[in-house]
């Protein structure tokens, strides 16, 4: 039973961070009907800026307070990200967002190539650590709990709060619902979309930019490649959950971790990946819109 609560934990921790990701995944697309295939490369990037960052503040100061240290990471990173994904926006997607469906979709493929490519050229392609930030680890009747743990939770568990007042309780949050049901009536009713659509591209790379310094934090380690798998589980998150959903993505990213992290403990770890999205495909079967998905009403 111990073994069976510390892989939980170590699920909880994991599916914590896709959450995270799948939040970016599901607002976007809730708005726009679009999938955005950089939203994991722009993870990466975050990952990337706070380690600069980190080594930044390690050789301008003797010592830096752990929580000081992550707040400045996080936010450094999320304005960058954010700058990022707003530029993306407007010179990539936007001019296309009238024509056919599959023209986004391969610029967004394109973009995370580029994204990719850029962060190996310009900080190498082999793996980058850093010492451990948090060590602290608290025994709780047998069981492992780790404050790094802890921190991603408590993290992710504020930011969908914050995210969901966001968006149901402020005008912002009425304007993106608006051009969530129709983009062209809600610019009659004077909401301007192209802003309201930019926002909520900003909105999801600061969440990305705090679960890649979370990862980095957590894991130690980042590469200019870790941001093609986490997208992809953190994408199936957003639609294991239902897209369109915040608490669905949440939740469909902690199942994704609780899966992975129970199938590496009893079974193959090679085949976790393989166990997730079958799981999926199932899921899907049954509730084709996800769990808290909502079914499409086609306009006439």
């Amino acid at each position: 039973m111990q073994y069976f609560v510390q892989q939980l934990v170590n699920g909880l921790t994991l599916g914590s961070i896709y959450g995270l990701i799948a939040i970016g995944y599901t607002m976007v697309y809730g708005i726009i009907g679009m999938i955005n295939f950089a939203h994991g490369d722009i993870f990466m990037l975050g990952a990337f800026t706070a380690l600069i960052v980190f080594l930044i503040l390690g050789a301008m100061f003797y010592s830096v307070p752990v929580v000081i240290a992550l707040l400045i990471m996080m936010v450094v990173a999320m304005l960058l990200t954010s700058l990022y994904n707003w530029t993306i926006e407007k010179v990539a997607y936007r001019p296309l967002r009238g024509s056919f469906r599959l023209a986004p979709l391969i610029t967004a493929i394109g973009m995370s190539i580029a994204l990719s490519n850029f962060v190996q050229v310009t900080q190498g392609p082999r793996n980058k650590p850093i010492p451990p930030m948090v060590s602290q680890v608290y025994d709780i009747g047998g069981i492992s709990i780790s404050l790094k743990q802890i921190i991603i939770v408590v993290v992710t568990a504020l930011l969908l709060a914050l995210f969901w007042y966001l968006v149901n309780k402020t005008s912002l949050g009425r304007a993106q619902r608006a051009c969530e049901q129709d983009r062209k009536m809600a610019a009659l009713l004077g909401i301007d979309v192209d802003r309201t659509i930019s926002i909520t591209f900003i909105m999801g790379a600061a969440l990305a930019a705090v679960a890649g310094t979370l990862f980095l934090m957590y894991y130690g380690v980042v590469a200019f490649s870790d941001g093609f798998v986490p997208g992809v589980k953190a994408f199936t998150a957003a639609v294991l959950g239902g897209i369109g959903s915040l608490p669905g993505a949440v939740i469909g990213g902690l199942m994704i971790g609780f899966i992975e992290s129970m199938w590496s403990a009893y079974f193959s770890i090679d085949y976790k990946d393989v166990a997730a999205f079958s799981i999926l495909a199932i899921v899907l079967i049954f509730l084709p819109s996800g769990i808290l998905g909502r079914p499409e009403v086609e306009k006439v």
